[in-house]
Parts: structure tokens; sequence; C-alpha cells
């Protein structure tokens, strides 16, 4: 009798203690690029501030717009959470006009990298400067494939930059992120490649120049696109948005495990592991940055004349 008692109030204790779900995080290109592998650096320590378990969904295509919108439309309860670089959330609401959202319908929550951006190839591609690509380009015209994770991102834009600089048309083969352009540099279905640091050693690639103001100290001997000849600069940002609305409190916890997350020695040793420069940024500092950085992508893209087709 006393053991059935016993079972019955704790029964009842349990359905009383506030159960929490577990929050999902939408990582808005596939699965083994950077903006995966940085999301899966933090998911553990993520969930351990949170004390809740976290899952993570790669909801890829249309250079990370997918993935966004799910995210932008879900229940603002911070259930849902968007692990994003810049492309999506601040370049791409200008490019594409059949959006379903804009970045004022993100909440930012904290930033976490900013990236270097480097331009490689593979090692036996022929293609060691930048005037080697030039000058492939201007002979070869649209048979010269490049890819990149989608039109309106950063590795399509800064090709876009350099074609206009250097006078020339190449062939831009989208494909939905850095994991797919590496098994399509494998088959020899492209050439070049504009993304993030880490890519250059786990997939063996050559880099031909940073996009940078200096030269990386992890790659001394790689110039950059200045000293090349090209004023390009680009950095690759990422960070994690809620739905807009979601409450201060839910906020306040999620700005709170970011911030944890972000200084704990294994978070810390995986991101310089992966070449992904932690650069930390609260809500307030967070949001302001994202709005400076739509604004001026917004002009950039409106003085190109750029659009969703080019």
């Amino acid at each position: 009798m006393k053991r059935r008692c016993a079972a019955i109030i704790a029964a009842v204790l349990l359905a009383a203690t506030p159960v929490r779900a577990q929050v999902q995080m939408i990582v808005n290109f596939s699965a083994g690029g950077p903006t995966d592998i940085v999301a899966r650096l933090m998911q553990n320590e993520m969930a351990a501030a949170l004390g809740q378990t976290m899952v993570i969904r790669n909801v890829a295509g249309a250079g990370g717009t997918i993935g966004t919108a799910e995210a932008a439309r879900a229940r603002p309860d911070g259930q849902t959470i968007l692990f994003s670089p810049v492309g999506p959330v601040a370049i791409q609401p200008h490019f594409r006009r059949d959006l379903t959202y804009t970045l004022a319908n993100l909440a930012a929550i904290c930033q976490v990298a900013d990236s270097p951006v480097v331009m490689m190839t593979q090692k036996n591609s022929g293609l060691r400067t930048v005037a080697d690509v030039v000058a492939r380009g201007r002979a070869q015209g649209m048979d010269f494939p490049f890819a990149s994770t989608g039109a309106g991102s950063i590795p399509h834009i800064s090709m876009v930059g350099l074609m206009r600089l250097a006078n020339m048309q190449m062939n831009h083969i989208p494909y939905r992120g850095s994991g797919e352009v590496m098994l399509a540099f494998q088959q020899g279905q492209v050439q070049l490649f504009t993304d993030q640091t880490l890519l250059i050693r786990q997939y063996d690639l050559h880099p031909i120049a940073f996009l940078t103001e200096a030269r990386n100290p992890d790659f001394p001997d790689v110039p950059t696109m200045r000293e090349q000849g090209y004023d390009l600069v680009y950095t690759i940002w990422s960070g994690l948005y809620a739905p807009a609305g979601t409450p201060e409190a839910v906020m306040a916890r999620l700005e709170a495990a970011c911030a944890r997350t972000m200084r704990h020695p294994e978070v810390v040793a995986g991101m310089n592991r992966v070449a992904q420069p932690i650069l930390y940024r609260d809500r307030a500092a967070f949001a302001a940055f994202s709005q400076s950085e739509s604004e001026k992508f917004r002009s950039l893209i409106e003085a190109a004349g750029l659009r969703a087709a080019e």
C-alpha cells in the first residue's frame, strides 16, 4: 500500500513539473559545410546551457532562404532557432523578390563567428593565381564554371564582383551548400569556389586569394585579392536568430546560453580547429550589426543592378 501511494505521489509530482520541449536549430545549408560544422560544434554545450535537448535540422536550398523562411514563420516560443551566415538574412531579402521574410521577421540572439573568405580550386586545375582565373575566364567564358552556395550568397556576389572588375563572364552553378560543392569538385563539374577557409585543408584544395584586408596568418604565402589587383574584401559572419516576437525572457535565456557556449573551452578549441574565428556579439550589438549589414548589401545590390536571375 505504501509503495502504491509513493508511486501515485511521484506520478503527480512528475505531471506537475514543467517539461521543456526540445529546441530545434534550423541550419539553412546542407550538412558537411562550414555553417553546419559550426552549428554542430555549438550544439551540445548550447543544449547543456539551456537544460534542453537540441536537435539540428538542415533545411537547405535557394541560397539558404528555404530554411530561413521556415524559421521566420515558426512559433515565437524559443523552441525553434536559426543558425545562419550573412547571406540568407542580410543579402537575400534584397536580392530575391519572392521571399516571404525580411530581417524584420527575425530577432537576433548572438553573433558567433566572422570567417575570412578565400578563392580556391582543385590542386590539379592548373589555376594558381587570380591572373590565371581571369585568363581562363576571358578565354572560355560560359564554359568556365564556378560554384556558389546559391544565387545572392557571398560566394556568388564575390565572383560577380571579380567578373565585373575583370570584364569577363563565367558560368555560375549554384548548390545547396559547401558539402555539395565539394562533391561537384571531386566529380569535375566545377573548377572554382569562393568560401570559408576551413575547406582548404579539409578537402586538400589550392587557395588562390584571400578576400581580406591582410594575408591570413595560417596561409602567409597566399596573397590577398587586392595584392593581385582586384579590390574585393568580404567575410562570412554567422549567428543565431529566433522568430520575431519571441518573448523577452526567452530571448534573454537564449542569449545567455549562447554566451556561455562561445566561452566553453571545447567550443573555442573546435572553432580554432576549423578556422572559424570567434567574434561574439550580444543581442543588441548583433541586431544593430545585422541591420547595418543589410543596408550595406541593399545599397550594393541596387547600385550593381543585381537580380536573382543573374
